[in-house]
């Protein structure tokens, strides 16, 4: 069960709430000094908050740092062209990076920046709560498998595979731009993307077992109720023409 600072979150619209207080959280991230000092700004993710498909990319670039949204260049036109072909749009999936910050010189991402930014994607994942996710390239797939296997050999190949709470078909597929750099591969990722609607027509694998309700706590003393805290800072906020969400 997903909460938020304790509560538990059942309705859409508050999990696309908290998914919004995440956000609040990422973009004014530190944890790695050098694409907090060079990042024009975080990129999130954006879509669909509610999701059934979700995409894991490498990490943001030049246009995605500029714009704050992912996938917005040529990779991301194709994307908009393999999604159409197969009856969906972005705004039916969720798109999100393995990092926020885009990387000086769109360098690999470095082990300590993925270790740094994977508990942004995990708990997107949590809140999300896609049926499938599509890893786009090496990196978000050897992630989310914690295995090195790279993706020439994975692609087209779906597993089950629990992530934190929920368990996902994980469908590792080429990343766009590495097909754009090798136009052969564009076909085989348009047949791998073909089998998209089938693996969300057969639903969510059976869910882990809930954990176990910790045990209540011995009430204190009553006190007289403290004033409604203040708003936190993001709520109010129209932060969608980033976020993306819908």
């Amino acid at each position: 069960m997903v909460t938020l600072r304790g509560v538990p979150l059942t309705s859409p619209q508050e999990r696309r709430e908290a998914l919004r207080a995440v956000f609040e959280e990422a973009r004014g991230c530190t944890r790695c000094p050098q694409l907090a000092q060079t990042r024009t700004q975080v990129v999130f993710g954006a879509g669909n908050a509610n999701a059934d498909l979700m995409f894991v990319g490498e990490a943001p670039g030049r246009d995605e740092d500029e714009q704050g949204l992912p996938f917005v260049g040529r990779s991301g036109k194709l994307l908009n062209t393999l999604l159409e072909e197969i009856g969906l749009r972005r705004e039916d999936v969720f798109i999100a990076n393995t990092l926020k910050c885009r990387p000086p010189g769109n360098r690999d991402p470095q082990p300590a920046e993925i270790d740094n930014c994977q508990d942004y994607l995990g708990r997107q994942v949590a809140l999300i709560e896609p049926i499938v996710i599509c890893t786009l390239g090496n990196f978000s797939t050897k992630l989310l498998r914690g295995d090195p296997t790279g993706i020439t050999k994975l692609h087209g190949q779906e597993q089950e595979l629990t992530i934190g709470e929920r368990t996902v078909r994980l469908y590792p597929l080429f990343h766009p731009a590495a097909a754009l750099y090798t136009p052969s591969n564009v076909e085989v990722l348009r047949a791998d993307f073909a089998r998209i609607p089938e693996l969300l027509a057969a639903g969510a694998p059976p869910q882990p077992a809930p954990a176990a309700e910790p045990e209540p706590a011995v009430p204190e003393p009553e006190v007289a109720a403290p004033e409604a805290d203040a708003e936190p800072d993001w709520a109010g906020r129209d932060d969608d023409s980033q976020l993306g969400l819908f």
